[in-house]
């Protein structure tokens, strides 16, 4: 008998880890058992996951003492970079895991967390390479307000450093987001919602906005993608914020596509447009897991912004996404509270009227490897952050 394990997360999907490998990194599965055992799977084992997402554990290997929740396959990427022509250095990153079973609130459980953590990455230690400087996790511990996040961070700091982990300055994915609870009805998710967004979206339904889906397999994909660049274009100059490389979202698209014809993949990778007569006036991507949906991207256009477009958009997809049996719509990344003083407040106030509840997870932590070159690179990634965020856009 064997229970089976199918991703809960898109970012430890076998579609996603394959997609970031044709983007410059290489992957590795990992089977983590009840037995404090983590095996490395084998090739064909992968091309098995990668192909059904699906992995077998047997009944045995069962570990409810454990707060991770085990068994479960773990899927790590690794990236090396160069940095300034002499140095090699290789990260190991493990989004969104380990998953946590616990109780928060419980001191002695999230130090037993920790301690497993640490153990776990002891265990990949020694299938990495030889250069890797650190393993990097975005650990899925949520919580409902910031300053719980922060009181929480504060107080598991000194049990974390114990163990061998240090608090990362750099966030890889967004720490603060916003959840809708699929499992109401429609007109309770139009109920929770701010009157002024309910109002948006009937507006710009009756002011003749329609909006569109595609995949990469539509008929039209190529001239609904060619659009919905251009939006990105016109949105990047708008607020001065930098994107992926054209090609990395139509692969990202392609891929989804592809993995769905050959039956292998639980998620998809939808495109949704937003047009006013002839005029293209919103798009996002959204990806579709057998659970969650999740709002990967969005852009705008110059034109109509008074026909509120973007309302009428999320709301197709936050419906497409219900209907696909999902039981959440994660907005993906917004202020952590509602600052006027911040540059992306308009963001926050536009993700949180429809109604979702607010998440705030603990960012990034790193299990250091080689301490020297780890503090080498993190100099060189503060700088880096540093020249992005704030001297680029100064100038």
């Amino acid at each position: 008998m064997s229970t089976t394990f199918i991703p809960e997360r898109f970012l430890q999907s076998p579609f996603w880890t394959s997609f970031k490998a044709s983007h410059g990194w290489k992957t590795m599965y990992f089977s983590v058992n009840g037995d404090e055992k983590t095996i490395l799977l084998s090739e064909e084992q992968k091309k098995v996951y990668e192909r059904s997402g699906v992995f077998n554990f047997n009944e045995d290997s069962l570990n409810e003492q454990s707060v991770i929740k085990r068994p479960f396959v773990l899927s790590l990427m690794t990236r090396t970079f160069r940095i300034a022509r002499f140095k090699k250095l290789t990260i190991a990153y493990v989004p969104m895991a380990l998953e946590f079973k616990g109780n928060l609130n419980n001191p002695e459980e999230v130090k037993q967390y920790f301690c497993e953590a640490d153990r776990i990455s002891g265990e990949l230690k020694k299938y990495l390479p030889d250069d890797t400087i650190c393993i990097r996790y975005d650990f899925p511990v949520d919580l409902t307000a910031p300053v719980e996040r922060d009181a929480f961070v504060k107080n598991v700091l000194t049990d974390a450093k114990k163990e061998g982990f240090k608090k990362s300055s750099v966030c890889v994915q967004p720490p603060d987001t916003t959840i809708l609870n699929l499992l109401k009805t429609e007109e309770e998710l139009l109920s929770s919602m701010k009157n002024k967004w309910r109002y948006n979206i009937r507006l710009s339904s009756k002011k003749g906005v329609r909006a569109e889906c595609y995949t990469a397999s539509s008929p039209d994909f190529d001239k609904a993608f060619e659009t919905f660049y251009r939006l990105f274009q016109i949105t990047s100059e708008r607020d001065k914020v930098s994107f992926h490389a054209k090609e990395y979202y139509r692969d990202l698209l392609e891929k989804s596509a592809l993995y769905k014809k050959n039956g292998g993949s639980k998620n998809e990778v939808r495109l949704y447009l937003a047009f006013h007569e002839e005029d293209a006036l919103s798009g996002i991507i959204t990806i579709f897991s057998e659970k969650e949906a999740v709002y990967l991207y969005g852009a705008s256009s110059n034109v109509k912004r008074n026909l509120m477009a973007p309302y009428l958009l999320q709301w197709t997809a936050i419906k497409d996404a219900k209907d696909s049996g999902c039981v959440s719509y994660d907005f993906y990344g917004m202020p952590p509270d509602e600052n006027p003083s911040h540059p992306m407040h308009g963001l926050y106030l536009f993700k949180t009227g429809f109604g979702g509840l607010n998440t705030h997870r603990i960012g990034t932590w790193d299990f250091p490897l080689k301490k020297a070159d780890y503090a080498f690179y993190k100099f060189a990634e503060k700088m880096r952050a540093w020249f992005f965020r704030v001297l680029r856009k100064k100038l």
